[in-house]
């Protein structure tokens, strides 16, 4: 039974940081024996099948592939679409995504997130912004939008000692229908 998976680029082609053409992407991602392989925009969202539903494995699985094929080395954090789902229902700022899903980011962690690293982040938080925490996944509100804000991806990294990547509410929505 095939395991329905999303997957989220680390830093491609964001800021002028590496570059992957998601047409190469898919293309790895079949010749990796994944199927049904789809890329949604050009910033690194991936949706695919696979037989292996170990989704630490699978992160492996695509970075060794996309350093050895196309040269980058990047971080990938995949879920199942299940998680996925989860981390949807989870949300916990309903209002922001119903009103102003642009500004509402779901930061998806590679590994468990500890309330007592969300409550320091939290303390460090020196604008309008606003966080809660899942167990992987912070939920982030930028009222005056995210180009500005000092709560930036260093900060929020040293605090929860775990890659991220954020993805809009727009784009977690997306990702799910797919």
């Amino acid at each position: 039974m095939p395991v329905h998976c999303i997957a989220l680029l680390r830093a491609i082609n964001v800021g002028g940081n590496s570059r992957v053409q998601m047409a190469e992407l898919r293309k790895l991602g079949e010749s990796l024996g994944f199927f049904d392989v789809k890329t949604l925009l050009q910033s690194g969202n991936m949706v695919f099948d696979a037989s292996e539903a170990d989704t630490a494995v699978l992160e492996r699985q695509w970075e060794t592939a996309v350093e050895k094929q196309l040269g980058v080395k990047t971080s990938f954090t995949v879920r199942s679409h299940k998680e996925w789902l989860d981390l949807v229902a989870a949300n916990p700022f309903e209002a922001e995504a119903t009103h102003d899903p642009s500004h509402l980011l779901a930061l998806v962690a590679r590994d468990a997130i500890g309330q007592a690293a969300i409550a320091a982040l939290r303390g460090a938080i020196r604008g309008r912004e606003r966080i809660e925490g899942g167990e992987r996944c912070l939920y982030a509100v930028y009222p005056n939008g995210i180009g500005e804000s000092k709560l930036t991806v260093k900060l929020i990294e040293r605090h929860l000692s775990t890659p991220i990547t954020g993805r809009n509410w727009n784009t977690v929505l997306k990702l799910a229908a797919l």
